[in-house]
């Protein structure tokens, strides 16, 4: 069985900066997203059952490759837009052997990168979607959007009505994505400001 925490340790020193926000940012991502699973087979009573050994796997390693983006207020100083960190995590977890946890990092991103969106907008990525497509790549990356990784508001849960605003930014697509991740995966009374 993988560890995820053994593996992040392969890239991220114990103790430093961004080594704390990594793990803090992964296990808040994971909690929920195992919250969300649960969430999703409760309300359909004949699910295909959500790998819940994936999932808090996948949710830990999502962001495992931010030590190579340039973002220095996470402590991260690589040569890569921090929006690449999704495919470089992908590379990354496809050279451990890790190819269904290496599409979550590429796929996690808002609620998916259409390659319309990377052509319009000029990202610096291959022209290509790159959107959740299993049931648990949604769970994750809907998890993921109710945390910061800014050192700031890390500890704090951003409510699902702040979210879908802040994914209308990206365009009403995203923010209905959101919504409707939301009425599959949330409770109501997680969705409040911790």
């Amino acid at each position: 069985m993988m560890n995820p925490s053994d593996l992040i340790k392969e890239y991220y020193r114990p103790g430093s900066r961004v080594y704390e926000i990594v793990l803090t940012h992964a296990r808040k991502v994971s909690r929920r997203a195992l919250e969300a699973a649960q969430q999703a087979a409760c309300l359909n009573p004949d699910p295909v059952f959500p790998d819940l050994v994936f999932i808090e796997e996948a949710a830990m390693l999502h962001d495992i490759a931010m030590f190579m983006t340039d973002m220095p207020k996470l402590g991260c100083y690589g040569m890569h837009p921090y929006i690449c960190h999704g495919i470089l995590g992908r590379r990354l977890l496809e050279e451990k052997g890790l190819k269904r946890h290496a599409l979550v990092c590429e796929r996690h991103i808002g609620t998916g990168i259409r390659a319309e969106d990377i052509r319009s907008q000029g990202l610096p990525l291959p022209v290509r979607d790159m959107v959740p497509l299993s049931l648990e790549e949604e769970i994750i990356a809907y998890a993921d959007k109710f945390f910061s990784k800014d050192p700031k508001y890390i500890f704090r849960e951003h409510r699902a009505e702040d979210i879908i605003r802040k994914m209308a930014q990206y365009g009403p697509d995203k923010a209905e994505t959101f919504r409707l991740w939301h009425k599959k995966f949330g409770k109501q009374q997680n969705t409040a400001e911790k």
